[in-house]
């Protein structure tokens, strides 16, 4: 999600609704600075300092607003000239809007304008004798393919010039009434009015709102939590008082350490998890945030450590200089001789440990160690779990008896999951490199590896790292039975390792189609070897998701942004299988008819899938999928189509900005000709730029077809801004978490 590279600019990636007089106030101010800065002394920017001014890609665009701004015809820009200009085209009327933007698209007048042509001049836009000025007064078809193109490379958009052509041919046919050839500033006028809150809302750019903000969630855990330690802090220091208040403090610690060191490993007992996402207790547990939970108590469990050896050191210097202890210092706190603890006078020794170890596994936990392609170096300090458990249970007398039920869960769990995971090697049948440096795996799929949709599982590559799991969403339908989906976007060191090795035992990319068809003969003749390279996997798995309350909603909303799409790739393929087993075809005459009983575990009413990508390539991951859902349905359309998609192109520009306008305009003429659209080639209209999700989330509730649960996955930033509008619609939220 780019944005212009100064800090003072507001966030972009925000809620957006209408422009108020406090935001075009900031925006501003905000193109104040930049002029500033880029102009220096002399106060004036000519094309080349304007193009950075505005942040504008696109020269065409720069130099149509540059002369049009030059009110003055001198060849450079004051600040009261630019501030004039953007003034009338935020606060300016609707005509006085369109009476530049038709300049803009007069390219015959490029090149040529002189002072009187100029923005706010005599004669110019804001002349009321003529909208036109001088020059040719009307945009002929080669000037509108210009003007197209210019949009389509602001945009980030790539079309064949085929498909340029008829984009122009469109609007230029929409707009030319007369058949004269030409579009007149009139005729421009009458087509825009054709699309509702185009005229009204025409701008340069799109005006950034201050983002959204939501409530702490699941308060209550984190209050009974926090009651929890008050009570044990409370029940130990008491039972220690007549020691002083340094040893109160440090048994309080500790009595909390016992804990927070035995439970923090219960919320990551992912088959457990799994378990409880099918019972009762998935509705009152906030289960779908247990790594939040397990780096919340890795805070504690750092903070009351701290707290705990300070206060034993506080107490060991107290009775050093006092005299009360025959040892020293130094004695009492680094060896065994004082007979502290209850296994050979060890407390102290392994208490320092502790403290190192706990220490070092806390920061190499930092997210700038585990996503700067270090995570080898999180995974391996991570396993001193296991020696700081050694540690705790000679280091503290009663902590056995708060490790004994989660350590044997656990030690459960990782010898089935051991157990299950190497049980046999497996095929890694097919590799596709997708666009944005994207791995599609299909690996052979195990006979007992039972998975619901949105699962994920831990894959391990010995040829990439021997020792190393990461965890992916199957993006495969489970009734789908000889192969595992898996979509891997390279963003580490892992990744990009995965992916370097399939492009380079196939460098040729152009063999897609011989891939998809050694595909298939494998899918019915499964091969007797693997391929050559990286062709042996493990998996351990499926784990659950929040995604598995999703066919026990009424009406779900899923949400994907870029790579996210992978958990409801795997959704929206099973409800595919689903649909496709309650459609009938009559023999005779080929009328298709739906079942209306639904499935026991399947409640959906209405399904949204909104999809938001960066850019054009990234639909390419999984456009045939969406086709097939869209082909599934075309014939249900007595209530509406049962399962509802938006596409979202965040690169693009918007419907309201004069650097994509005609763009949109022709995208969406074009679009209701061919009935598909031109971006992605599905029935479904492309949207540029965000969504507005303050209308998507009225929309949903308005079309009340049953309690509303919205599923997410992708950036956290996003996951906020969500959160907010699902508490304001009382909407369920599900994020989806690793």
């Amino acid at each position: 999600m780019s944005t212009p590279g100064d800090p003072a600019q507001p966030d972009l990636e925000s809620c957006r609704g209408t422009m108020s007089a406090e935001e075009d106030a900031k925006w501003l101010q905000w193109v104040t600075h930049q002029f500033e800065t880029i102009a220096g002394e002399d106060r004036e920017i000519n094309l080349q300092e304007f193009k950075t001014a505005l942040n504008v890609k696109e020269s065409f665009f720069a130099e149509r607003f540059f002369a049009l701004f030059d009110s003055d015809g001198s060849g450079t820009i004051t600040l009261q000239e630019l501030l004039e200009a953007l003034t009338l085209l935020i606060h300016g009327n609707p005509m006085d809007k369109l009476k530049f933007l038709f300049q803009v698209y007069d390219v015959a007048r490029r090149g040529h304008s002189s002072p009187g042509d100029k923005l706010g001049s005599r004669g110019g836009p804001h002349s009321s004798s003529s909208p036109l000025g001088t020059g040719s007064g009307s945009i002929d078809a080669d000037e509108l393919r210009t003007v197209l193109q210019s949009c389509m490379r602001e945009s980030a958009i790539s079309l064949p010039d085929e498909k340029l052509d008829q984009l122009t041919l469109a609007l230029f046919e929409s707009a030319d009434k007369d058949n004269n050839g030409a579009i007149t500033f009139d005729e421009l006028r009458n087509e825009l009015q054709r699309f509702p809150g185009v005229m009204e809302n025409l701008t340069i750019s799109p005006v950034p709102a201050p983002p959204c903000s939501s409530p702490t969630s699941h308060l209550l855990c984190l209050v009974a939590y926090a009651g929890l330690h008050v009570l044990l802090f409370t029940l130990a220091a008491c039972a220690h008082r007549a020691l002083g208040a340094s040893v109160m403090v440090a048994k309080g610690c500790g009595q909390c350490l016992n804990f927070d060191c035995s439970f923090i490993v219960v919320l990551m007992l992912r088959r457990c998890l799994t378990w409880l996402r099918a019972t009762w207790l998935a509705q009152v547990l906030p289960l779908d945030q247990n790594i939040q939970f397990h780096q919340l108590m890795g805070w504690v469990v750092v903070g009351l450590s701290l707290v705990h050896t300070v206060a034993h050191v506080a107490n060991f210097a107290l009775q050093a200089q006092s005299g009360a202890s025959p040892f020293r210092f130094w004695e009492l706190l680094l060896t065994t001789r004082p007979g502290i603890g209850w296994v050979r006078g060890s407390a102290s020794p392994t208490g320092v440990a502790l403290l190192l170890l706990l220490l070092l596994m806390f920061a190499c936990s930092s997210s700038c160690i585990r996503r700067s392609g270090r995570f080898e170096v999180f995974y391996w300090t991570h396993l001193s779990y296991l020696p700081m458990w050694i540690l705790l249970i000679v280091h503290g007398p009663s902590f056995w008896k708060w490790l004994l039920v989660p350590g044997i869960l656990f030690f459960l769990e990782k010898a089935i999951g051991l157990a299950v995971s190497r049980m046999a090697a497996l095929c890694i049948v097919e590799v596709n490199l997708l666009p944005s440096k994207v791995t599609h795996l299909l690996i052979k799929r195990p006979p007992l590896f039972h998975y619901r949709p949105g699962d994920y599982l831990y894959l391990n590559v010995p040829t990439i790292a021997r020792y190393e799991w990461h965890p992916f969403t199957i993006s495969s339908a489970p009734e789908q039975k000889d192969t595992i989906w898996l979509h891997v976007r390279s963003q580490g060191q892992w990744t990009n390792r995965l992916y370097e090795s399939f492009k380079t035992s196939d460098p040729v990319d152009s063999k897609r189609l011989s891939r998809s068809l050694r595909m298939r003969r494998s899918q019915r003749n499964p091969p007797l070897e693997c391929p050559p390279v990286c062709s042996q996997c493990y998996i351990d798995g499926p784990y659950g998701t929040p995604t598995r309350r999703i066919f026990a909603s009424e009406h779900a909303v899923l949400i994907g942004a870029g790579i996210g799409i992978t958990p409801f790739a795997s959704i929206l393929q099973s409800i595919m299988y689903r649909h496709q087993k309650r459609k009938h075809i009559c023999p005779s005459c080929q009328h298709s008819w739906m079942d209306n009983v639904q499935d026991e575990d399947m409640k959906l009413h209405k399904v949204d899938f909104i999809w938001i990508n960066r850019d054009q390539r990234s639909f390419e991951w999984f456009v045939s999928l969406l086709t097939k859902l869209e082909l599934d349905q075309a014939e249900e359309t007595r209530e509406g189509p049962f399962l509802e998609l938006h596409m979202y192109m965040t690169s693009a520009l918007g419907k309201n900005d004069m650097k994509a306008i005609g763009l949109q305009m022709a995208l969406d003429l074009l679009a209701k000709k061919e009935k598909k659209d031109s971006i992605t080639g599905l029935q479904t209209r492309t949207q540029p730029g965000r969504p507005d999700w303050r209308k998507v989330f009225q929309k949903v509730a308005a079309e009340k077809k049953g309690k509303v649960q919205v599923f997410f996955c992708g950036s956290p930033a996003l996951a906020k801004v969500l959160k907010g509008h699902c508490e304001h619609f009382s909407f369920r939220f599900f994020q989806e978490n690793f």
